[in-house]
């Protein structure tokens, strides 16, 4: 997988501007924070980021993917104060369950979410290297970042 931030951009903190990849296409439809019966055990924003990561990492272990392989995601949010008042929070559960893979990532504020007690949403796309051994099929002597 090829980091794409262009020369003389600030590095941005927490994900990628971009990325570039070769492989096969894992897609992860939105995912909330309920367990696996569709119910949801908390209504704290933290605890359903985390399910929601959990929920996603799950999938993508069924499409024989993982963390590092994610190179897109979209995440809706029904608060944007709360997000942004719970990032130091938000970025250890992210190292807990991605670790230091960031992907090229959007953030949306939402108005609401299919399911009422939802406080988020993340939509993910992974890319598994056709060879393997290389992220995303990028030769190391290629990747950026």
């Amino acid at each position: 997988m090829q980091i794409l931030n262009p020369p003389g951009w600030k590095r941005p903190k927490g994900y990628s501007n971009g990325i570039a990849a070769r492989g096969r296409f894992v897609f992860v439809a939105g995912m909330v924070g309920w367990n696996a019966e569709e119910k949801f055990e908390t209504d704290d924003f933290v605890d359903q980021f985390r399910c929601a990561l959990s929920n996603t990492v799950a999938v993508l272990r069924e499409g024989g993917a993982g963390p590092e392989h994610v190179c897109r995601m979209t995440m809706y949010f029904v608060d944007k104060q709360e997000y942004l008042a719970r990032l130091p929070e938000i970025g250890a559960v992210w190292r807990e369950v991605m670790g230091r893979n960031f992907p090229a990532m959007a953030a949306v504020q939402v108005v609401a979410l299919m399911e009422d007690r939802a406080r988020l949403e993340i939509e993910t796309t992974a890319v598994v290297p056709d060879g393997g051994g290389e992220a995303g099929g990028v030769p190391d002597s290629e990747r950026g970042g």
